[in-house]
């Protein structure tokens, strides 16, 4: 499909034309048209390729200055106008948005390739590399060139011509392909969210949740039904509310065939082709699978490292998970003599076991989690309470939705370094999920400072009333902040290396390491305050709350370690593989890897697991769990230091969240911790 804007040109009149001229280079989304994106993009992958060719094609001897730093300083108009069209098509995307992203997704993967494939380029880039021993760079300088010689190398650089020429079709595709998965998943979502039409089956679910579900109905015109939209997990959040079994089956069902039912929304033929082409592609560059291919640059290295990980974690996973699973039998044996658990079944249970074991009811708990309480009392308290910094609102930069609102970040030393975007509430036309993003990277060397998103799902209130979260949802606020922390406190002379452009298994790390503050004392007492009467939460509730943080460790971290296999072994699969039946392969994968007699369904299904097919963790979605034994031990260094100070923050942003991708990550951590990472913690965390 032709999209308007390939008739439009490019002129200095488009808004990512020059730099903005807004604090920061923040984006000017109050001029920004959905027409301005294409041309912007074609007209950035000119210019860029011109800039290559000049670097390319220069006469004088290569040095780190003529080769590297000439990279670096290249195609910031892509870069502008990148940045802000992947934030915008996965925050709020449009049919047009929807079309061009598709469009698109070739041509930046071919001008991708004209790049890390320029055999002159290469040689000028190889030439440097091959000489680093004589030119007494500084280390980020070094780091700078070990890895983009790295990068080229691993897209292919060292292939015959005909080879490239074979990998350039695969990389359009793939790219193409992923943009369109993406995609299917917001039609799918749209499309086949659930919608009740008798109040009697939102039985369990609170007053605030149904006026929502029912102003989500009405914008659809449904006026008089309810309608739940479809969160990006397997499990939604409402089956621990839902009393009406068979209500909890068809949530169920509509969640796991999302993008299974024969319509355009439908992902099997797009996934089945991804894992076929990406095998081809490992297979080009001499490796015997993609996730070989991929994990090279890795903290990991190996799938065989993970597989090893994994192979580690099995034995309690299976332990906690059978532990926990007699528990919620029991309390629906107890109920339903005779019934057979099912996953629409899980939450529900698990939840009356959490109420009675720790007396806590989800319902009593919410009214002290106010969303923005939460971040300015919580999250932003957190990081002052670390690292020093506090955050003022600004109103008076544009935002590409009402909904987003924007914080300028002051240092420690009184000085403003960075600004902070949030976009917390669902709508059909975002992706799922949270996440984080750059809008403008951190760069000594382009003179640019970070100013960072953060982008969840929550549900939205009915207006007039408060917007009330979960404590998941808490922990998420926290972990997304985790990674903005990353990019925020960036100090890099290069963008490649800048803030959170490090490998998946390290990128993780800030994050799962920020979400343990949500429980600390000091910070919970501090954000956990009634709504309404302003009473801070009683101490035994907090109790309570830090007692069940760790209730259903064990189904939790198996559904992911299911995702994380089903990823893998999509990405394990040799060209030629004869796979044709994406369910079967499932149940293949959790009968192989022992996972099938726990009972517990994958996080996400292959169908709409955005991440690896869309979202770039393709094979190595294993990173959370990576990452989780990272942030259990970094916290476990906190303890053993005295906790929650400004001492030990200053640490960890000197030796971690400040330093991107400049180090080795094994040397890096263990600059930080004074020792190799160690798995105790994490093990200690899930109850061993």
């Amino acid at each position: 499909m032709q999209t308007t804007a390939q008739t439009a040109s490019f002129t200095l009149e488009n808004p990512f034309a020059t730099p903005s001229t807004l604090p920061y280079q923040a984006p000017p989304f109050d001029k920004i048209k959905d027409t301005d994106y294409q041309p912007a993009l074609e007209e950035g992958m000119r210019l860029k390729l011109l800039e290559i060719e000049e670097i390319a094609s220069n006469p004088d001897e290569p040095t780190f200055e003529n080769t590297l730093v000439a990279l670096e300083r290249s195609g910031q108009l892509l870069t502008r106008v990148t940045n802000v069209f992947y934030a915008v098509s996965a925050a709020n995307t449009s049919d047009y948005l929807q079309e061009l992203q598709e469009e698109m997704a070739s041509k930046i993967s071919a001008n991708h390739d004209a790049i890390f494939l320029n055999d002159r380029l290469f040689v000028r880039v190889k030439s440097v590399y091959d000489r680093r021993d004589t030119l007494q760079l500084d280390s980020e300088s070094q780091r700078l060139l070990d890895v983009t010689y790295r990068n080229f190398v691993l897209s292919g650089a060292n292939l015959h011509d005909a080879d490239k020429a074979k990998l350039k079709i695969l990389n359009e595709e793939d790219a193409q392909l992923s943009a369109r998965f993406s995609n299917q998943l917001v039609d799918g979502a749209k499309t086949n969210a659930f919608v009740i039409e008798n109040e009697a089956e939102l039985d369990g679910l609170s007053e605030s949740d149904k006026a929502a579900f029912a102003d989500n109905a009405k914008a659809k015109g449904l006026a008089g039904q309810w309608l739940l939209p479809l969160h990006n997990t397997t499990q939604q959040p409402v089956l621990a509310s839902l009393n009406n079994r068979e209500v909890r089956r068809r949530l169920y069902e509509a969640s796991c065939n999302r993008a299974e039912r024969g319509d355009a929304a439908d992902t099997r033929a797009t996934i089945l082709r991804l894992a076929a082409l990406r095998a081809e592609r490992a297979a080009l560059m001499g490796f015997p699978n993609y996730a070989a291919w991929k994990l090279q640059d890795q903290m990991a290295e190996t799938p065989e490292a993970v597989d090893r990980f994994f192979a580690g974690l099995m034995p309690l996973l299976a332990a906690k998970t059978a532990e926990e699973a007699v528990a919620v039998k029991a309390r629906m044996e107890a109920q339903h003599a005779g019934a057979d658990l099912q996953p629409w079944d899980w939450d529900f249970y698990a939840e009356q076991v959490r109420k009675a074991r720790y007396d806590m009811d989800e319902s009593e708990v919410k009214p002290y989690f106010e969303l923005w309480k939460v971040l300015k009392n919580g999250v932003f308290y957190a990081a002052h309470e670390l690292y020093g910094l506090s955050f003022e609102e600004r109103t008076d930069l544009p935002v590409y939705h009402p909904d987003v609102q924007v914080f300028e970040v002051i240092d420690q030393n009184g000085k403003p370094f960075a600004l902070f975007y949030t976009d917390f509430f669902k709508r059909d036309n975002k992706f799922g999920g949270a996440w984080m993003i750059n809008l403008v990277d951190q760069s000594y060397l382009l003179g640019t400072q970070p100013v960072i998103a953060n982008v969840c799902n929550y549900t939205k209130p009915a207006p007039g009333e408060p917007a009330l979260i979960s404590f998941d949802d808490v922990i998420t606020l926290f972990h997304e902040f985790g990674h903005a922390l990353h990019g925020l406190f960036a100090e890099q002379q290069y963008v490649s290396l800048s803030g959170a452009n490090t490998a998946r298994d390290f990128v993780e790390l800030p994050s799962q390491f920020n979400e343990h503050w949500a429980l600390h004392p000091k910070i919970l007492s501090n954000y956990a305050v009634h709504w309404e009467t302003g009473h801070p939460m009683p101490p035994d509730l907090l109790d309570k709350i830090r007692k069940a943080a760790s209730f259903r460790a064990g189904y939790d971290m198996t559904e992911a370690v299911e995702a994380a296999q089903l990823d893998l072994q999509w990405h394990k699969l040799t060209p030629g593989a004869a796979v044709t039946d994406v369910e079967a392969f499932e149940n293949q994968v959790l009968r192989s890897t022992g996972l099938e007699d726990l009972q517990v369904p994958p996080r996400y299904r292959s169908t709409y697991f955005l991440h690896i097919w869309g979202n770039g963790y393709s094979a190595a979605y294993y990173s959370y769990q990576w990452t989780k034994m990272l942030s259990e031990d970094a916290y476990a260094w906190f303890e053993e230091n005295g906790g929650l100070t400004r001492a030990n923050g200053a640490h960890f942003r000197k030796m971690i969240l400040s330093r991107g991708n400049t180090q080795d990550y094994g040397a890096m951590y263990k600059a930080f911790r004074g020792r190799e990472p160690d798995i105790k913690p994490m093990k200690k965390a899930l109850g061993a």
